[in-house]
């Protein structure tokens, strides 16, 4: 059931990229080349911080450790007492599946600004399995399910959350 990769990656990229064949004009009603839409200068603001919910700079809190030949996650304490619980986590969808409405995902703290780009590096990125199929949106959203702290992935993750529900703000 795990993906390589390569293949990971090449459906992070191509599954926004079909949904768009050009990108919306800028505040001055240009299209830049490439048909990618200009990045807001908000679009690199973090998420607040919401009640409740995981924030983006608690999952930060790991460091890439050199192990024989090797290069491993070491998660702080605060990110390991996470593990197999349930938590609330608030993000961009990034899709994996074609349509409008998404059962497995990637959720992200910034928003993507281009389609052939990851958002940031696997602190910055969860996979989620959700139990219902979640609409896709540019916005941000909540969701509720059970966290799993990746400590040797083989497509690269360091977190994945299963039997989520997008949940109200």
């Amino acid at each position: 059931m795990k993906q390589s990769v390569i293949a990971l990656l090449a459906a992070l990229v191509a599954a926004p990229a079909l949904a768009f064949s050009q990108g919306p004009p800028d505040k001055q009603g240009h299209v830049p080349p490439g048909g990618a839409p200009a990045a807001s200068p908000d679009a690199f603001k973090p998420l607040p911080e919401l009640q409740g919910v995981v924030s983006w700079k608690t999952l930060g809190q790991v460091q890439l450790v050199k192990v024989k030949d090797r290069v491993v996650p070491q998660f702080s304490d605060g990110v390991l007492k996470l593990n197999a619980t349930e938590v609330k986590l608030q993000g961009f969808m990034m899709p994996l599946e074609m349509g409008d409405r998404q059962k497995h995902f990637v959720l992200t703290a910034m928003p993507q600004t281009c389609s052939f780009c990851l958002p940031g590096g696997p602190e910055s990125l969860v996979e989620v399995r959700t139990k219902t199929p979640v609409k896709y949106t540019f916005e941000p959203i909540v969701l509720s399910g059970k966290l799993a702290v990746l400590k040797d992935d083989a497509n690269g993750l360091f977190y994945r959350l299963t039997d989520a529900v997008q949940v109200a703000k």
